[in-house]
């Protein structure tokens, strides 16, 4: 068994100082990062969806979720963004808008064209004239009950489509969201230089807060106010709804959920759950744990220690199993059957783990379904493909003291996929950050993990 080799929280810290604003994305390299996934990335995720063309509309107020990926951004009046495939495999895009706005539009669009529709036009008319002269086979339009962000086009669009389409057309529209899981959640490689930095801020925060942790004395809530502070001083955003980020527990399993104000103690586990939004695009989901150690301890109990090795193995075991060309439900699969092995109780209520990037649950292949004897469906039966970034968990869980309650180490880090397997964007945790609790012989410091 591994023993936690404590060192000077001072030392981990101090290492690599953070920097004010946003500390990873200068500038705002979006509209060119946007510009290069349409060219390169959207003609494959087409290919694979067995799509010839994808219609996506775009309104000021109520815009589709997929609008900033597209350049419809700004829509004011409804703008239709058509991207047809071609017979040679390349991809035309354009944008018919309204006049008014066409301008503006041509100076940022990541396009080839944008045609303005003076005042009285009918959109649906021009995008249905188009979609007749491509003669596509398969019409992808944003409507998805399984990818929510494949779910943008309002009953009133598709109804309005629909009206201007001929029959031989409309049969042929299909839902998006096989082209939106293919396209969003491969990252290009500037992108995964991005999430990197990011997720190594995200980790290093983490272990900022638990140096303010006084046992018998702070809150979860206080170690989340601090995140907050921290947050607030790099000028990042949240990763996820701000209510719910970070969520930090020391007891119980929680789920997503706010901090409590329950006060942390001697013999706890701490959860941290902590994402950040940098360039106001990119997104981290990363998990690190802290044990509170009782006055005159030097070392968790070895009970403690064995299922904190074990969770650490069931991600390194995901890890293993994360390779081009398997499903989501084989990564999720490999890792039930060591949380077994391992004598976990079982964890029905969540998978493995998830793609990570434009948002914390981001869209593609999920690592879940293994618990299941049934063959993978859903998005679990996506193929896991070189680029994709993943957040996942590796999982040991014990009864609390009920047999609703449960203690679980969810050891979460952050993968990319690489052409034969996968990597950790940043080192993972390796040992438990260990705080120490006062004693009648003076103030004791937070330690921490030696640096590897």
């Amino acid at each position: 068994m591994r023993r936690a080799r404590p060192a000077l929280l001072a030392t981990l810290l101090l290492a690599a100082p953070l920097v004010s604003a946003d500390p990873v994305v200068t500038g705002n390299p979006w509209p060119r990062i946007r510009k290069e996934r349409i060219q390169k990335l959207l003609p494959q995720a087409m290919a694979r969806a067995h799509v010839d063309a994808w219609v996506v509309f775009c309104r000021e107020n109520d815009n589709d979720p997929l609008a900033q990926h597209v350049g419809g951004e700004n829509a004011g009046g409804t703008a239709a963004f058509l991207f047809l495939r071609q017979k040679d495999g390349a991809l035309r895009s354009l944008a018919l808008s309204p006049v008014s706005e066409a301008t503006a539009l041509r100076e940022v669009a990541p396009l080839d064209e944008v045609v303005a529709l003076e005042r009285g036009q009918d959109l649906y008319a021009q995008v249905a004239s188009r979609l007749a002269a491509a003669k596509p086979a398969r019409i992808a339009i944003n409507a998805s009950s399984a990818v929510t962000v494949a779910d943008g086009l309002s009953s009133s669009q598709r109804t309005a489509l629909e009206k201007a389409l001929p029959p031989s057309l409309r049969k042929k529209l299909v839902s998006s969201e096989d082209v939106v899981s293919e396209w969003l959640s491969v990252k290009l490689p500037e992108e995964v230089d991005i999430l990197r930095e990011a997720a190594a801020i995200t980790a290093r925060l983490e272990v900022e807060a638990y140096a303010t942790v006084v046992p018998g004395k702070t809150r979860d809530s206080d170690v989340a106010r601090f995140l907050k502070k921290r947050m607030a001083e790099l000028g990042v955003g949240d990763a996820w709804a701000p209510d719910q980020n970070p969520a930090v527990n020391s007891g119980p399993l929680r789920g997503h959920t706010h901090a409590t104000e329950r006060v942390i103690q001697p013999g706890d586990f701490i959860q941290t759950d902590f994402g950040i939004r940098v360039g106001g695009m990119w997104v981290t989901d990363i998990q690190r744990f802290a044990y509170v150690l009782a006055p005159g301890q030097t070392q968790p109990p070895p009970e403690a220690l064995e299922r904190w090795e074990k969770g650490k193995k069931g991600n390194r075991v995901a890890l293993a199993a994360l390779e081009p060309g398997v499903s989501g439900w084989d990564v999720d699969k490999a890792q039930r059957v060591w949380m077994q092995e391992a004598g976990s109780e079982p964890m029905s209520m969540f998978g493995t783990g998830h793609p990570v990037g434009y948002w914390a649950h981001d869209v593609g292949p999920a690592l879940s379904g293994g618990m299941k004897e049934k063959p993978a469906q859903g998005q679990s039966a996506r193929i896991v493909r070189p680029g994709q970034v993943f957040a996942f968990d590796g999982f040991f869980a014990w009864k609390d003291g009920g047999p609703d309650s449960l203690r679980v180490i969810s050891v979460e880090e952050m993968a990319v996929v690489t052409e034969t397997g996968a990597e950790y964007l940043i080192p993972p945790q390796e040992d438990l950050v260990l705080i120490p609790s006062p004693s009648t012989q003076g103030p004791a410091r937070p330690v921490a993990p030696a640096p590897r």
